[in-house]
C-alpha cells in the first residue's frame, strides 16, 4: 500500500466501509486520487502504511525538512467540519498540532503522535488523564463553532416523540427530554470550546507531552457535556461490577476536573438517552428488543450515575 502519483491502495477493512452508504462509497472512490494529489501538492514523502479510523484515512508522511507528520483525509460530515478550526485554536495545547489544512478537501497535515492510547491505562488513571486535559482544551469558543444548544434542542424534540412502546424506560425518556430542554435554554450550555468525543482512543501518547487529544468534534458548549464517553467506552471491562464501575469513573472525572457533580450527571443522562434514541433509529423501523446490548448499556449508564 504505497502511495503513487495516482493515489494509494486503501486498506481492505476501510474499503469495506463502502457498504455503509452511497455517500461513503463515493468518498472511498475518490479518496486514493485525493490523497495522491495532496501528497504531491504538499511535497510529502509517504513514511508508512495507511491507517484508518471510522471515518478517515491517516497516512504517515515526512513533510518538507523531514518533519514527521500524518496526512488525514476524512469523510466530509457536519460533526467534524470544524476540526481544523479547533486544532488551530488550541495551537497544540492539550491536542495534536495542526500543520496545514485544506477544509475543502477535508484534509489536514498533523504532527505525528504515537499509536499508544489510553486503553492501556487503568480506567480510573485514564479518567484522570482526560480530566487533566480539560483545563487546556476548555477555552473560550471561537465564533464559527456550532452551538451545542442547537443540537440538544433538536434532539430533545425528537426524543419527546419517541413512542411509549420503545424499549427504553419511559421515566428516563421523560427525564432526558426535560433536562435537554432546560440545557438548551441555559446560557451556561454554550461559550466553551468542547472536544465532543473525548475518550480513551482519542488520546494518544506524544513526545512533547505525555498525552494529547485527537479527532475532536468541536462545538461551543458546556464542559460537563464531555464526561459521558469515558463511561460507555471500554464497557466490557466493567462486567460483573457495572454500576459501581460506572460510578467510580464518573466521580474520578468530576473530582479531577473540578466539575459540578449534579450538572455532569444530568448531561450523562441526556447523552445516554439520546444515544439510545439513535440506536432505535438505526434499525430503520425494525422493532428492537429491550435486550439489545447497546440499548442496555445506554440505560445502565444513565441509571448508574443516579442510583
Amino acid at each position: 500500500m504505497v502511495p503513487t502519483g495516482r493515489g494509494i491502495e486503501l486498506p481492505a477493512a476501510f474499503r469495506a466501509y463502502a457498504a455503509r452508504s452511497e455517500s461513503f462509497a463515493r468518498f472511498l472512490d475518490v479518496l486514493p486520487r485525493r490523497v495522491g494529489e495532496l501528497v504531491d501538492e504538499w511535497r510529502l514523502a509517504p513514511d508508512g502504511a495507511p491507517m484508518h479510523g471510522f471515518c478517515s484515512l491517516v497516512l504517515p508522511v515526512r513533510a518538507p525538512e523531514g518533519v514527521s507528520a500524518v496526512l488525514k483525509v476524512a469523510l466530509p460530515e457536519e460533526e467534524s467540519e470544524h476540526e481544523h478550526l479547533a486544532l488551530r485554536h488550541w495551537h497544540g495545547r492539550g491536542a495534536v498540532r495542526l500543520l496545514r489544512a485544506d477544509p475543502r478537501r477535508s484534509a489536514m497535515l498533523l504532527e505525528r503522535l504515537h499509536t499508544r492510547d489510553l486503553s492501556e491505562l487503568w480506567d480510573l488513571e485514564a479518567c484522570e488523564v482526560v480530566a487533566g486535559l480539560y483545563a487546556q482544551l476548555h477555552v473560550p469558543a471561537p465564533p464559527r463553532l456550532r452551538l451545542l444548544t442547537a443540537y440538544v434542542a433538536r434532539w430533545s424534540a425528537e426524543l419527546a416523540g419517541l413512542p411509549r412502546s420503545a424499549p427504553v424506560p419511559r421515566r428516563l425518556v421523560e427525564q432526558a427530554s426535560s433536562l435537554g430542554r432546560a440545557f438548551a435554554g441555559d446560557p451556561a450550555s454554550v461559550g466553551t470550546m468542547i472536544h465532543g468525543d473525548l475518550h480513551y482512543a482519542n488520546v494518544l501518547a506524544a513526545d512533547r507531552e505525555p498525552w494529547l487529544a485527537i479527532d475532536p468534534k468541536p462545538m461551543s458548549g458546556d464542559p460537563h457535556y464531555e464526561v459521558a464517553p469515558m463511561l460507555w467506552n471500554r464497557w466490557p471491562e466493567l462486567t460483573g461490577d457495572v454500576r459501581d464501575g460506572v460510578r467510580r469513573r464518573f466521580h474520578a472525572m468530576v473530582d479531577a476536573a473540578g466539575l459540578d457533580e449534579d450538572r455532569a450527571r444530568d448531561w450523562v443522562v441526556v447523552r445516554m438517552v439520546h444515544n439510545a434514541m439513535w440506536r432505535l433509529a438505526d434499525v430503520s423501523g425494525r422493532r428492537l428488543a429491550g435486550t439489545d446490548d447497546y440499548l442496555t448499556m445506554c440505560v445502565t449508564v444513565a441509571k448508574a450515575v443516579q442510583d
